[in-house]
Order: C-alpha cells, then sequence, then structure tokens
C-alpha cells in the first residue's frame, strides 16, 4: 500500500454527526462544548466564558443545523436576538446531552488523516526516538481518552 491509499479525512465530522444523533434518538438535548478562541468560531461574545460557549444544538432551539465536515453552522436565539453560528471542526471540544452528561470529548485526529480543506501534505518527519522501535518488536495497545 502507498501512503496515498492509507490516508483517510478527519473522524471528527463523522463522530459528531454520529453522536448528535444518538443523543437526540434517546429524546435528550444535545450540546457542544466549543473552544471559542480558535480561528473561525462565530458566536456572540456575549455567550462566551474562560474562552469557550456551551450550545444547544437540538431541533426545536436552531434552524438550519447543518454539520458537514468542515463545520457545525446554524441559526439560534441569545438573548432573544437570531445570531447566525459557525464553529470549525477543529473548534469542537465535546458533545454531550444536557439531562445526563453523557457524551464525548473529541479526540484530536489521528495523523496522516487529511482535514476537511484538503490539505495533502504528509506530516513533517520525526527525528526517531528510542522509544520508535521497528513496528515488528512493538505490540499493539489501547488507549483509553476520557
Amino acid at each position: 500500500m502507498t501512503d496515498e491509499t492509507q490516508r483517510m479525512t478527519s473522524h471528527r465530522p463523522y463522530l459528531l454527526r454520529a453522536l448528535s444523533e444518538w443523543i437526540a434518538d434517546n429524546d435528550m438535548t444535545p450540546h457542544l462544548l466549543v473552544d471559542a478562541t480558535q480561528p473561525g468560531v462565530q458566536v456572540p461574545s456575549s455567550a462566551v466564558k474562560e474562552g469557550k460557549v456551551v450550545l444547544n444544538i437540538a431541533e426545536r432551539a436552531v434552524v438550519r443545523l447543518q454539520i458537514d465536515n468542515a463545520s457545525v453552522s446554524f441559526s439560534a436565539r441569545f438573548g432573544g436576538v437570531s445570531y447566525p453560528v459557525m464553529v470549525p471542526i477543529s473548534a469542537v471540544l465535546a458533545i454531550y446531552a444536557r439531562e445526563t452528561g453523557q457524551g464525548m470529548a473529541l479526540p484530536d485526529d489521528i495523523a496522516g488523516a487529511t482535514g476537511p480543506e484538503g490539505d495533502d501534505e504528509p506530516p513533517a518527519p520525526s527525528t526517531p526516538t528510542p522509544e520508535d522501535a521497528p513496528a515488528a518488536t512493538k505490540r499493539p495497545h489501547l488507549r483509553v481518552v476520557k
């Protein structure tokens, strides 16, 4: 296999759409935790607290919700005033159900994945370290992400 066939798009928007649907299917209210300091985030500054904002994305709370591979966008009311909201997928930190707190902190993209903008540049080569043993001598492992 070549490097080109191994590269995949970001998994974050797919997780976000799936968890949003799961929360809604269970009659709960999906909320996003967003890093409002990231470039491209468009939310009312009055809603931002300590650089973060929690957004209710339930169907009854927003208009024209769209979760694509690049961003989450919709229109919502803040203090009675309608406001267009746009959040790049990279700025979404977590999605959870308001009622139970169940959900997920979105993991970082896997190295080598292409971004929503079609970034075809491979990751910068790193200097080998003693931990970088040949694959034949390292055992695969899973890591718990909270």
